[in-house]
């Protein structure tokens, strides 16, 4: 049995975020993702079963990194609006400084491996920011409407002028963070 190498795995992840960038999903086979992580074919295995597994697994590595970046120094106690818009500059720093990562979750989440992933187990992980729109709903901060529609108008607007492909025009700085942030909040909040 091959010891597993920690670093090989993440070079495997990242050989993966390149490629699909550059080639799309189809176009990434294991023998190229194994080439550009300069492992073996045979080694991607000891870590994935197939192809799609290493696909799956590289979109929930970025999930998990992406909540823990996001979730830094969060203060559940702080008033709803206050942890609401540190999320929201959490998630542009995110965006701003990883966005080969964000272009891949982009691409994944339009693909049809999307709907192999378990969506509950990967929403633990930003369960923090659930708790504080559950207490803006509870307390009469927020509208109560389904999560989807809370999120798409919280969080989904930050996709789009993230990406310079949908919004070249966006100057990511303090102010236009904070005028997006009150757009979005005057949208949720009651």
């Amino acid at each position: 049995m091959r010891v597993r190498d920690d670093k090989k795995q993440v070079a495997l992840y990242r050989a993966t975020i390149k490629l699909v960038n550059e080639i799309g999903f189809e176009a990434s086979s294991v023998s190229k993702i194994a080439r550009e992580a300069e492992v073996s074919p045979a080694t991607l295995y000891i870590y994935f079963k197939n192809k799609q597994d290493l696909i799956i697994s590289t979109y929930i590595d970025i999930k998990k990194n992406m909540s823990q970046a996001i979730l830094d120094d969060l203060d559940e106690t702080k008033p709803v609006r206050d942890v609401l818009q540190q999320v929201w500059r959490n998630m542009f720093t995110y965006v701003s400084t990883n966005k080969e990562d964000f272009r891949f979750t982009e691409q994944f989440s339009n693909s049809p491996y999307h709907a192999s992933v378990n969506k509950q187990e990967l929403e633990k992980h930003f369960e923090p920011i659930v708790r504080v729109i559950r207490r803006g709903i509870e307390h009469k901060i927020i509208k109560n409407v389904s999560f989807s529609i809370l999120t798409a108008f919280m969080f989904h607007p930050i996709m789009v002028l993230a990406n310079p492909n949908l919004c070249s025009d966006f100057e990511l700085n303090n102010e236009s963070i904070e005028a997006s942030f009150q757009l979005a909040w005057d949208a949720i909040r009651l």
